[in-house]
C-alpha cells in the first residue's frame, strides 16, 4: 500500500482525542512509508494529520478545490498540492491517488466523502479497503445504522462486513493489509 486517502475535519472537534487520533494515524502512516492523500487544508484535524506525517518525514499530497483555497487555508508545506475546480474533481482525484480510504471523525463533508467511496466499493467501481477510525466511539451511531440497514435488508451483510473499523490506527492499517474485496452488489 503506497498511499491512503484520509477524510477528516476542517475543525478540531469537541474532544482532544480527535487531535491525538490524527497524530497517531499520521505517525503510523509515515512509519509504514504510506503517503497521505487528503483535502489539502492546514486547519482542523486535516492540518494536524498533514503536519504529523510531514514531521515524521512522510509524503503528503493535498487535493483542494479552488473555492476552498482561502476558506480551508491551503497547507503551504505539502509534498504536493493539487488544486482542482470542484468538490467532485477533488474526490475523484483523491480516489485515483489512493490505495485505500480512512474516515476519521468529521462533519457532513467527511460523511459525504465516506459514503461516496463506500458506495463505489459496493457497486464495484473500486476494490480498495475503506475504514472508519472510530476515535472516542464517534462512529458507533453510524455503525448501528449500518446494522439496522442490514436487518431491514437494504444493505447486504457482505457489504456491511467490507467496512473496516477500529479505534487504533495500527490495527486498522493491519486490517487494510489483509483486506479482500467482496463481490459487487446484486439486486
Amino acid at each position: 500500500m503506497k498511499s491512503i486517502a484520509v477524510f477528516c475535519g476542517s475543525r478540531m472537534g469537541a474532544s482532544e482525542s480527535y487531535r491525538e487520533g490524527a497524530i497517531a494515524l499520521g505517525k503510523e502512516l509515515a512509519n509504514r512509508g504510506i503517503a497521505l492523500v487528503y483535502g489539502g487544508a492546514s486547519v482542523g484535524t486535516m492540518g494536524v494529520i498533514a503536519d504529523t506525517v510531514l514531521a515524521e518525514g512522510g509524503r503528503v499530497i493535498g487535493v483542494i478545490p479552488e473555492v476552498l483555497m482561502n476558506r480551508e487555508i491551503a497547507h503551504p508545506n505539502l509534498t504536493e498540492l493539487i488544486v482542482v475546480s470542484s468538490m467532485h474533481e477533488r474526490k475523484a482525484k483523491m480516489a485515483e491517488l489512493a490505495d485505500g480510504f480512512i474516515s476519521m471523525p468529521g462533519g457532513a463533508g467527511t460523511l459525504e466523502e465516506f459514503f461516496e467511496i463506500y458506495t463505489w466499493a459496493q457497486i464495484g467501481i473500486h476494490q480498495k479497503p475503506n475504514g472508519l477510525l472510530n476515535i472516542n466511539h464517534f462512529y458507533d451511531p453510524l455503525l448501528a445504522m449500518f446494522d439496522h440497514m442490514v436487518k431491514e435488508e437494504f444493505v447486504q451483510a457482505k457489504h456491511r462486513s467490507m467496512l473496516l473499523v477500529n479505534a487504533d490506527p495500527k490495527v486498522l492499517l493491519d486490517q487494510f493489509q489483509m483486506y479482500e474485496a467482496s463481490s459487487v452488489k446484486t439486486f
